[in-house]
């Protein structure tokens, strides 16, 4: 009998032991890091509302407890009660039932009426018909990425169970070795933007954080032949941890699995549809583009099906010596500072991912309180001495002061930007603009990506800032369905006719003019004088975006038959800050400075040279810790 299995049978026993004798325990079994117990009494325990509580406490597990499949109401029966049961202002839109692990998923507009007060009515679910439930969101604008992950999921469920299953048994393996140590690799983002990629390594475990592209130079890629990440075989790797789906940080996971890669992905929830949604479309632009794709779709595919979503706040076994914890991050939806408590006390890592300090129309800023951090691996994006933005307000009032005197001259403001984040944060600044009357109502016209990436925001608001929050729960005022907002779906015909039309704002990707729709607004608009172009988020090195940012004029447009031409840009071009999703450098310092506990390493990264070295050296000197400006392949040891 393997170790694991020794385990689950001592667990089992134990479990007996603590619940009242009569509920019967059939089976103990992993799936993941979650220990899932079988029983014929689900009913008993959902009676017993502490039970599994007080079992995760004492086992230090999270636990899943469902019915014994031998037990099951017919699914027609249920269907009644649950009816009876859920409120109907709850808006179930959809009830499916899954007999081989007892569950049925409840889909409505307003999950919180079926959970209730304290998961109140999710017990007398259990209760009334002895099934499982899991509540999932009903998307208030359809959402095309969110549908296709949610029924690709009830398609793979059973291989998924058996990934689950073989992840479970891993993480909970005897640990192989004495030895004390901790180490990071760098494979990217160090002292340059984009392709963000670490090892994190223990005598027992790998694991990978993050596996991004770098704008701007496809051919620039993490160093994942190394003998420390991918060298040795992709299986060597324990586990990935992705911060966040911006294809910086997210393009190269599907890669993992056409090199073998066969584990878990750990992540938010928001954060798997959100790379589903990027990471197709990255394969499409490098299609349209003429460029050979790294990876086919089927990737993706595998990634979402190795995804295993973590919540915020919830401390996860994802190795026999380590224990992740997600905080939120405050730059997109989803984005995790991700915390790592290795060995029985040894050392605590937190990479930082991409944040952002203080808190936004969008989202409340970064978490920065851990039980434990001896060393903080820190972004440095806006790290240099003079990368201080304007602050939210200044940046709003410039930004409808660009909007005011374009329409007064009969002109379209055209702003390039990032699909996620930077897009929905503008939107909520418009919308209310435009509802208090400080700017007219004008049309805003949703290009790419955008409108499908503000349909996942929405169905994920327990992310999204509190009071944002609360008005899409609880007002009925979702500021998402305004409507000013108009999603270009007709493609070059529309576009043209909004460029014929009247004044109005164009939201469009690509953030750093590096392809995708903006290329055709340009060309539609770069010509009218009365128009202006407005950055409001990073502009990398390399990038079009940066180039037309430092005043070139002269772009490349599509010729006729395929041949490159140039255009002579005649619209304004400004640049609004205070809108980037990434903490400027009083935020990074002030992230640090209220830090609790303050760390006693900080490794800058993910910045230009001067960006990480300026950051790297004031921070040593304010606050006594030691700090590095590391470079790509280098190696840190910690214990």
């Amino acid at each position: 009998m393997s170790t694991v299995d020794s385990q689950l049978e001592e667990m089992q026993a134990e479990i007996e032991d603590e619940v009242p004798s009569d509920i019967s325990i059939t089976e103990v079994t992993y799936e993941g890091p979650e220990l899932v117990v079988y029983t014929r009494d689900p009913k008993q325990f959902a009676q017993n509302g502490d039970l599994i509580r007080q079992l995760a406490s004492k086992l230090r597990k999270r636990i899943t407890v469902r019915p014994d499949p031998t037990v099951l109401s017919r699914p027609d029966d249920a269907r009644e009660r649950l009816q009876q049961v859920i409120p109907e202002e709850a808006g179930v839109t959809d009830l499916d039932f899954h007999a081989d692990t007892g569950e049925v998923v409840i889909e409505a507009q307003k999950p919180g009426m079926v959970i209730g007060r304290h998961g109140s009515t999710l017990r007398e679910i259990t209760k009334e018909i002895g099934w499982t439930p899991e509540v999932v969101r009903t998307p208030p604008i359809e959402s095309s990425t969110v549908s296709n992950v949610r029924n690709f999921l009830k398609q793979e469920r059973d291989e998924r169970r058996d990934i689950l299953e073989r992840v479970g048994r891993q993480i909970h393996r005897e640990e192989m070795s004495n030895d004390e140590w901790v180490r990071i690799t760098t494979l990217g983002c160090c002292r340059e933007v984009g392709r963000a990629a670490f090892i994190l390594s223990t005598p027992e475990t790998r694991v990978l954080i993050d596996c991004g592209d770098k704008p701007g130079a496809e051919d620039e890629v993490p160093y994942l032949q190394v003998e420390e990440a991918l060298g040795a075989g992709a299986n060597t790797i324990d586990a990935v941890v992705l911060t966040h789906a911006h294809l910086d940080h997210s393009a190269l996971i599907p890669l993992l699995f056409k090199y073998g890669y066969d584990g878990p992905i750990y992540c938010t929830e928001p954060t798997r549809d959100l790379m589903g949604l990027l990471t197709l479309d990255y394969l499409d632009v490098a299609a349209k583009e003429g460029r050979t794709p790294p990876y086919q779709s089927e990737m993706v595919r595998e990634a979402i099906k190795h995804t295993i979503p973590l919540e915020y706040g919830d401390v996860t076994d994802i190795a026999p010596d380590i224990k992740l914890t997600f905080h939120n991050a405050g730059h997109i939806l989803g984005s995790a500072i991700s915390h790592f408590h290795i060995g029985d006390g040894l050392y605590n890592v937190a990479f930082s991912g991409d944040i952002h300090y203080d808190d936004t129309r969008l989202f409340n800023g970064a978490v920065n309180e851990f039980p434990r951090v001896e060393t903080l691996v820190l972004e440095s994006t806006y790290g240099g001495r003079n990368d201080y933005q304007t602050d939210q307000e200044d940046s709003e009032r410039k930004l409808k002061d660009v909007i005011q005197k374009t329409y007064d001259k009969g002109g379209k403001v055209l702003i390039p930007a990032f699909a996620v984040g930077r897009s929905q944060e503008i939107m909520l600044v418009l919308e209310q603009a435009m509802r208090s009357g400080d700017i007219p109502r004008m049309p805003v016209h949703l290009d790419g990506m955008i409108w499908e990436a503000t349909a996942i925001h929405t169905t994920y608001p327990e992310y999204l800032r509190d009071d944002l929050r609360d008005r899409i729960f609880h007002d009925d005022e979702n500021p998402f369905l305004a409507e000013e907002f108009n999603h270009i779906d007709g493609g070059e015909e529309e576009r043209q006719e909004v460029a014929d039309g009247d004044p109005c704002i164009i939201l469009s990707t690509s953030g750093m003019v590096t392809g995708g729709p903006i290329m055709s607004w340009l060309e539609h608009l770069g010509g009218d004088s009365k128009s202006r172009l407005v950055f409001v988020g990073y502009q990398a090195q390399g990038t079009l975006g940066r180039r037309i940012q430092n005043g070139w004029d002269e772009i490349p447009v599509n010729g006729s038959g395929g041949r490159a031409n140039t255009m002579k840009m005649k619209m304004d071009v400004e640049t609004v800050d205070g809108f980037s999703g990434h903490a400027d450098r009083q935020g990074l310092e002030n992230f640090v400075k209220t830090m609790n506990p303050r760390p006693e390493k900080v490794l800058c990264v993910h910045g230009d040279e001067s960006s990480v070295q300026d950051l790297s050296s004031s921070l040593y000197h304010d606050y006594n810790m030691r700090t590095f400006a590391p470079k790509n392949l280098e190696t840190f040891r910690f214990k």
